[in-house]
């Protein structure tokens, strides 16, 4: 028999957790919004961290700060047993705000922009709705609030602090603009991308604008390198194993009539098929310095891996879809067909256990700015959605049959 199938289905009706959650909803909504208002870069996550310390704490978690630097980590239940983990992060962007909001960010450059707000207050919900019931867990529930997401290595810091050590099964939740508030949606596997970081550097001979045959041109060539690496792509990798490879940054050249004679990219390069991905730098790097010695320069090129796919447990992912199910709908819950290039180093945790992310739905009625926009402005009723899914699915996993 299944171990989700046995799980009780009044579980969340004999806590009685509607009203607790209608109870403090009002306060989650407003630590939301202080977070909103005071976003931190990666890394810098202090003020969001002791905030969430203190909040953890009167409500009976045990506390470790400072936790792959500016994490927190709380535990609850009995001090052995099984052990499941939920994951959140914390911090923000270096994004201007121009949400007009009441609370929009109060700190000029920076912006919560991919909803890590939302998250922190989503996983500090899950924290006040368990917290009275401690005494009657099966397990232990874990709480990871991570830092430095957006630069991929706030996982990896956890890991190294020792965050992950005894978790069975870890859950992790993401907004989603394309989906309405009031759902989300589930996909077993591939659920993000691999994704890399990389730099070119083009060495070319500088000279008189007047004259180029004197000089080569290393700015013709950069131009020649991004083009040619999408041409190459096309042409030399199956289509059926796509790769994007995106330059988001050219620097080179001192002045209008001087041909450069150096040139930096910098880009980003996503793929979904984790054995395509580890080929991906050494191809690169062949690719790039054939193309530049064709036109007379020279190539460095460097790649930095950011984070490896999410591959979603199946069982865990039946599990968190049963639990939405059960508070939202089967209407509310749906199966999304295709992976994101995107990346996400939950990722880098799931090296360690085994673990599923949903997409948590927050488009309002007048739908929702995408990721990392000025103007990004997720539904706040998204927020008891994720509480509540989340809630009951580590219940769940900690009342299945052994």
């Amino acid at each position: 028999m299944s171990r989700i199938a046995t799980a009780s289905p009044d579980l969340w009706q004999a806590l009685r957790l509607d009203e607790a959650l209608a109870e403090a909803l009002p306060q989650w909504i407003g630590l939301r919004r202080h977070i909103h208002a005071h976003p931190e870069l990666s890394g810098e996550e202090h003020q969001t961290a002791a905030l969430v310390a203190g909040e953890l704490r009167q409500w009976g978690w045990r506390v470790r700060e400072g936790v792959g630097r500016t994490g927190v980590v709380a535990d609850i239940g009995p001090a052995h047993g099984p052990l499941a983990a939920l994951r959140v992060d914390m911090d923000a962007l270096p994004v201007e705000e121009r949400t007009g909001l009441a609370y929009a960010s109060t700190r000029q450059g920076l912006m919560h922009a991919c909803g890590h707000d939302l998250h922190t207050a989503v996983g500090l919900g899950v924290a006040q709705l368990l917290a009275p019931h401690a005494d009657r867990l099966q397990g232990r529930v874990r709480l990871l609030f991570q830092p430095a997401e957006e630069i991929a290595q706030g996982a990896g810091w956890m890991v190294a602090d020792g965050a992950m050590e005894g978790v069975e099964a870890l859950f992790g939740v993401h907004v989603f603009p394309s989906l309405p508030v009031g759902s989300i949606g589930v996909r077993t596997g591939g659920l993000t991308a691999a994704a890399g970081e990389l730099e070119v550097e083009v060495l070319g001979e500088g000279g008189h604008g007047a004259r180029p045959h004197q000089s080569t041109d290393a700015i013709w060539i950069a131009a020649k390198v991004v083009s040619g690496l999408q041409e190459a792509i096309s042409r030399k990798l199956d289509a059926l194993h796509p790769v994007v490879v995106s330059f988001g940054r050219i620097e080179g050249g001192k002045a209008f009539n001087v041909i450069a004679d150096h040139v930096r990219l910098l880009g980003t390069v996503r793929c979904l098929d984790p054995d395509v991905h580890a080929q991906l730098p050494g191809w690169i790097e062949e690719t790039v310095h054939a193309i530049c010695h064709g036109y007379g320069g020279e190539a460095r090129v460097r790649y930095r891996c950011i984070a490896p796919p999410v591959q979603n447990d199946p069982e865990l992912t039946d599990l968190v879809e049963a639990a939405a199910i059960d508070r939202l709908g089967r209407a509310h819950v749906l199966r999304l067909e295709q992976p994101s290039l995107g990346a996400e180093d939950f990722a880098m945790l799931l090296k360690h256990t085994r673990g599923t992310m949903f997409r948590l739905g927050v488009a309002g009625p007048l739908g929702c700015t995408p990721l990392h926009s000025n103007s990004f402005d997720p539904d706040e009723g998204s927020l008891a959605v994720g509480v509540q899914v989340l809630t009951l699915s580590l219940l769940r996993w900690l009342e299945r049959e052994p």
